[in-house]
C-alpha cells in the first residue's frame, strides 16, 4: 500500500488508520504495519500477514478521511504491490550451496520452470548467513 504525502509521516497517521477499521467493525487483521516514509514523499506500509492490501483497502475513502484528520496532506491511498513471502526449508546444500549466487540463481530458475508464470519480486536468498550454513555443512552438522 502506498500513501502519498507532501511531508514526513509520524506514528499518529498509522495509528489513526489502524483505528478506523475498528469503528467500522472490520476484521482485526485488516491493519497496516511497518510504515516508512520514502525519498519520494510517499509512505509505504505492509498489511498484516493475514490480509492483502486489496482486502484492507476495500474502503479506500475511509483511510484517506481518517489519515486527513491527522495530516491534511494525505491525497491518495493505493495498493502498489501484491506478493506472498515464500520460505523454503530443507533445501539440499549439495545442490544449492555453490560459489556466489550461481546456485541460488539455479534455484530461482527451477522455481520459474516448475511454476509457469510465477513472478518472484525479490532476489532469492538464504534465510541465514550463507557462511554459517556452509560451515555447518562442512562439519557434517546439516545437509539441508
Amino acid at each position: 500500500m502506498r500513501i502519498l504525502l507532501p511531508n514526513k509521516i509520524d506514528q499518529e497517521i498509522e495509528s489513526a488508520i489502524n483505528r478506523a477499521p475498528c469503528n467500522q467493525k472490520t476484521p482485526a487483521h485488516f491493519r497496516i504495519i511497518n510504515s516508512k516514509h520514502n525519498a519520494r514523499g510517499a509512505i509505504t506500509a505492509l498489511t498484516h500477514q493475514n490480509a492483502t492490501a486489496a482486502m484492507t483497502l476495500t474502503d479506500c475513502d475511509s483511510f484517506i478521511t481518517t489519515a486527513c484528520t491527522v495530516n491534511h496532506g494525505v491525497i491518495n491511498v493505493e495498493e502498489n504491490e501484491s506478493w506472498q513471502r515464500l520460505k523454503i526449508h530443507a533445501v539440499p546444500l549439495g545442490r544449492y550451496m555453490g560459489k556466489g549466487t550461481e546456485s541460488l540463481q539455479m534455484m530461482e530458475d527451477e522455481m520459474h520452470g516448475r511454476n509457469k508464470g510465477v513472478a518472484i519480486p525479490v532476489q532469492v536468498r538464504w534465510l541465514v548467513n550463507p557462511h554459517y550454513i556452509r560451515e555447518r555443512g562442512q562439519k557434517g552438522e546439516i545437509s539441508a
